[in-house]
């Protein structure tokens, strides 16, 4: 009976959001467009009534979807108008990549060619690891052989992306449990750069379902050990691997010693472990030699990997020093040793939310700035606070969650290694394990709102203050308003006392009142 009531509230639905999207695009796709979103939508279903139709699993997974969908549809038809005249903008998306990756898809589904030269490294084909390219072509020739629809690939990250969020829901549950998962599902859904990437042909939205298939089948494994369990296990292992070797390795890696921690690893079989370990080495293996592609003198795999980074590091620590002339006061008084780790500090500001509101480019431009940088900033402060958290948690799980603040700090400081103040690609290489940023951040949301933490508001606070002081030296020096001027140091110098007011007060406001 619900199979066939949800059937005739889905069906028009597809009908009616096929129609509208063959209608932005003029292609006469209307029946393909309404036969992806009735799948997805079935998918999205059956996943919903999998959880008990919980009412607030639902309000998750249509935000979801409906944000990324309707930016990714937007940016079509708003950014080739009012964009900027470049191959990103005129293709309709926010990311460059997008338009190279959605284009060389489409020309191998029609080029009569077999789809595995997406893996094919001679090809000319630029995504890196031709799991993507492969996905894409699949669709192209499968849906739409006639006529080049980049709303087509929109549409499947779109619902790919909002899969992943649900499945993400349901091992957050058994792990967290279900306060702690809406909480960081919300997280998934809001955060305006996974808005962005979810709607858009690139990897992000299909790393994210994968790893969240993983996990998922990773914790349903401790109530029993069916084939279906297994069977999720290595779909989304290999899934991950074919998207990013350096992803699949690193969440594999991150899961495995977290399961080992929270002490419910001794309960699986060794096997699994010694899987685990040996596709995670298999994974950085397989990127160690292409990343020796990108290399003049290539030597082994793991020697590939260091030197690919270090010259990665270097070449962002050149690009920054030549188009920030604000920071060159620093470089110049730190010696040549300090310059690296300054660009690192600086890459895990980005992207710079003073910088993004007095900036006067155009109007979606801006505001696409804006949301990314926003949505940082909001979620910075919550990663900041995490690793304190552990003293509010029992003593058996403090050590499977320093494990995971470890991680993902690790992973940011090695994205912001890479790419330095890069304000595209850094934030991106940040969304390999943003699954377990989202975890991080939603317990500290949830204790937040309970009343446990206390001092996250004055984190907040500190934040806020700093933002003020940087958002007032950009408007002097881009705005074009008459304002005193600021230095770089003096702005770093009043945060400096800004946070040391603030940290001064509030010990003395608690001491007063007898608290800690």
């Amino acid at each position: 009976m619900k199979r066939s009531h949800d059937l005739l509230l889905i069906l028009p639905l597809s009908l009616l959001l096929g129609l509208t999207l063959s209608l932005l695009d003029h292609s006469g796709g209307w029946a393909r467009y309404s036969l992806i979103v009735l799948l997805g939508m079935a998918a999205l279903t059956a996943l919903w009534r999998a959880e008990s139709a919980n009412r607030r699993l639902l309000w998750i997974l249509l935000t979801a979807l409906t944000l990324r969908l309707g930016l990714g549809a937007a940016a079509q038809v708003i950014l080739p108008v009012y964009g900027y005249d470049n191959e990103a903008h005129n293709g309709g998306f926010v990311y460059r990549d997008a338009v190279t990756y959605d284009q060389q898809a489409y020309d191998l589904a029609t080029s009569g060619e077999p789809l595995w030269r997406a893996f094919d490294r001679s090809s000319g084909i630029e995504e890196q690891y031709g799991g993507l390219t492969l996905t894409l072509s699949l669709a192209y020739r499968l849906l739409s052989p006639d006529a080049h629809r980049p709303l087509l690939t929109i549409l499947l990250a779109s619902f790919v992306s909002a899969l992943g969020i649900g499945l993400a829901w349901r091992g957050m549950r058994y792990a967290w449990g279900e306060r702690a998962a809406g909480a960081a599902a919300w997280v998934l859904a809001l955060y305006p750069e996974a808005i962005l990437t979810g709607g858009a042909p690139l990897r992000e939205p299909f790393l994210l379902f994968f790893a969240a298939l993983f996990f998922f089948s990773l914790m349903r494994l401790r109530e029993r050990r069916s084939w279906s369990e297994w069977s999720g296990l290595a779909l989304g292992a290999l899934g991950m691997f074919l998207f990013s070797p350096p992803a699949a390795g690193s969440f594999l890696f991150v899961s495995g010693v977290w399961l080992w921690l929270a002490g419910r690893g001794r309960r699986l079989h060794w096997g699994w472990l010694v899987g685990v370990l040996a596709v995670s080495l298999a994974a950085f293996l397989a990127f160690g030699f292409l990343a020796g592609s990108a290399l003049q003198a290539p030597t082994g795999p793991l020697a590939n990997i260091f030197d690919w980074l270090q010259y990665s590091a270097h070449w962002g620590l050149y690009e920054l020093k030549k188009t920030s002339d604000g920071l060159q006061p620093l470089f110049d008084l730190l010696p040549e040793g300090l310059h690296l780790p300054l660009a690192t500090a600086f890459g895990v500001t980005q992207p710079f939310l003073p910088a993004a509101l007095a900036d006067l480019s155009l109007w979606p431009v801006t505001f696409i700035n804006i949301l990314r940088s926003l949505g940082w900033y909001l979620l910075l402060p919550l990663l900041i606070f995490a690793p304190f958290l552990w003293r509010k948690l029992p003593k058996e799980e403090r050590l499977a969650w320093g494990w995971l603040c470890l991680a993902v700090w690790i992973w940011i400081l090695m994205a912001s290694f890479r790419g330095g103040g890069d304000q595209w690609d850094n934030p991106r290489y940040r969304l390999m394990l943003f699954f377990f940023q989202a975890a991080l951040a939603g317990q500290v949301w949830m204790r937040w709102r309970g009343g446990e933490i206390p001092w996250f508001g004055r984190l907040l606070a500190i934040e806020g203050w700093g933002l003020l002081v940087f958002l007032y030296f950009y408007l002097g020096r881009y705005s074009g308003w008459n304002l005193p001027s600021l230095s770089l140091l003096m702005a770093i110098g009043l945060v400096l006392a800004g946070t040391a007011a603030i940290v001064g007060i509030s010990w003395v406001h608690a001491k007063l009142k007898g608290g800690k």
